[in-house]
């Protein structure tokens, strides 16, 4: 051996040993360390959630492949059963149902629908659940379909079962709002489906500081339209009011009325088309009242056909990002009565977001009252009352203007007028670092217009529509805006830059709270 290899000085160590259970694997699914117990049990939960969902997903497929290839199999629905439905009708159940079987002659009768498919069948059933779903009175709807258990059933017999949960019949709510430049307090009762037929009954009273006191009964209850669905609803409401407009036409406003509407869905939007009879006075005329507010007071009785289309696609009815939002309200008064006039009213606005936390917003409004008794155009035939003349001006119309301030005037009252619009730009983003916070940052231009017609002339509707968007009254401002839901609230500065003889302007701070702005 050689000695010159071998280190007489340096102590031999022995090979480094691991124990037998020791630990050897290495992270093959990105787990993390067991010394990181939060992360660890959030990991398992993903992974558990992450396996159920491939396992719900692969059954769904799998049944999606059986009744793909058997939808031409012949199956015919011989019995449907609806359970849960402990407080409605049987002959309204019925009548959703009936319509896909055989009548009889007696008209009351049902018998199994000649043998289809099962892809007919499934149809069926999916028509039923959705009629279901809405007549609006049932929490949930499960479909189950099985094999009928008739003895007298034949081979392709199915029987059809809805589990139904009713939702609650009685609703109670107290509460206070603020909103639309005032604050109210009010109590809604409501009984859902009242008489076993998917009917809603609701009365509502309310306080306020402007509304002194308002109070209406509506019954309402789902219509079969021509498409064979629940989606139109037919309503009766009688209704009552007191409006306070001492702060700016010196008088308190009296209303009294029957509405019957019909409401259906239409191009991604609601139409309501509706007939009201209502009796308005104006009276308790305050001691600065105006020559032209006391020969507007009195009693007057409105029958009117109506018109209202309604659509909203916007992601937030408040601070919206996207989406758009039109509403469009047409009158036909004169059938009966003392108004006899066409009104005609809309609105528009939308909103796009431009970089994350800025968005901007572009609205505008048009409104037209038109007398119909005008063959020779006096004054007296042509007039109109001033109950359904149209308003303009304030912070949540036409900003740093007063509360209806824009339009004709009579020392200090707003007369109203006939013919208005009005358009709006605002800019909203977050405030700097702090995005979650529900004040935002504002800024706004604003335009419009309120005039009434000349009554001592023809009236020229084209003129008159080229001047008064010749002449607008603009105003321009920064704010804030506090999102407190469901109120808005900003609080603006700003200036009137272009105002009329007879606008009543505000320069300076600002304060709105309402639902709706420009």
């Amino acid at each position: 051996m050689n000695s010159d290899l071998i280190d007489e000085d340096e102590p031999v160590r022995p090979p480094p040993l691991s124990p037998p259970l020791h630990n050897t694997s290495s992270p093959r699914d990105q787990e993390p360390l067991d010394t990181q117990l939060e992360e660890l049990r959030k990991w398992q939960q993903e992974r558990l959630e992450r396996r159920l969902r491939g396992e719900y997903e692969s059954q769904v497929r799998k049944l999606t492949e059986v009744v793909g290839g058997n939808l031409n199999q012949p199956a015919r629905i011989a019995s449907v059963r609806i359970e849960g439905a402990h407080h409605t009708r049987t002959s309204f159940l019925g009548s959703l149902i009936r319509p896909h079987f055989t009548t009889l002659s007696d008209g009351i009768s049902a018998k199994p629908a000649p043998v289809t498919s099962l892809g007919d069948a499934l149809q069926t059933t999916r028509h039923i659940h959705s009629l279901l779903q809405d007549t609006q009175i049932f929490k949930s709807v499960e479909t189950t379909l099985d094999r009928s258990w008739s003895p007298f059933a034949e081979p392709n017999d199915l029987d059809v079962v809805f589990r139904c949960k009713e939702r609650g019949k009685y609703f109670l709510r107290t509460a206070t709002d603020i909103g639309n430049q005032e604050g109210s307090a009010n109590a809604t009762a409501r009984v859902q489906n009242a008489f076993g037929g998917a009917e809603t009954v609701e009365g509502n009273i309310s306080f306020g500081t402007k509304t002194r006191h308002a109070f209406h009964l509506r019954l309402e209850a789902p219509l079969v339209s021509f498409d064979n669905s629940l989606r139109t609803r037919g309503e009766i409401t009688a209704f009552s009011s007191q409006k306070d407009n001492t702060t700016f036409a010196s008088s308190i406003e009296d209303l009294k009325g029957v509405k019957v509407a019909l409401k259906t869905p239409f191009a991604g939007g609601t139409n309501e088309f509706a007939y009201q009879v209502a009796s308005r006075h104006v009276g308790h005329l305050t001691e600065m009242a105006s020559l032209s507010i006391r020969e507007a007071a009195g009693h007057s009785i409105k029958s009117a056909l109506t018109h209202t289309y309604l659509r909203d696609t916007r992601d937030d009815t408040m601070s919206a990002t996207r989406g758009s939002y039109y509403r469009l309200y047409n009158e036909l008064a004169g059938l009966g009565g003392d108004a006899s006039h066409v009104k005609t009213e809309s609105a528009f606005q939308t909103s796009r977001q431009i970089i994350n936390g800025l968005s901007v917003s572009f609205a505008s409004t048009f409104g037209l009252l038109y007398p119909l008794s005008l063959p020779t155009c006096t004054p007296k035939s042509s007039s109109t009352f001033f109950s359904d003349r149209c308003q303009l001006g304030g912070p949540l119309s036409v900003r740093m203007f007063g509360q209806n301030g824009l339009g004709p005037k009579d020392g200090a009252d707003s007369l109203g007028g006939d013919l208005y619009w009005s358009t709006g730009l605002s800019v909203i983003s977050n405030i700097p670092k702090k995005p979650h916070w529900p004040v935002k940052l504002h800024a706004f231009v604003n335009a419009g217009r309120l005039d009434a017609f000349d009554r001592s002339k023809p009236i020229d509707l084209v003129e008159s529509v080229r001047q008064s968007l010749a002449r607008p009254s603009i105003s321009a401002g920064i704010g804030l805006i506090y999102r407190f839901d469901p109120v808005r609230v900003e609080v603006n500065f700003g200036v009137p830059l272009v105002a009329s003889k007879s606008d009543f302007s505000k320069r300076g701070f600002q304060v709105g709270m309402g639902l709706e702005f420009l």
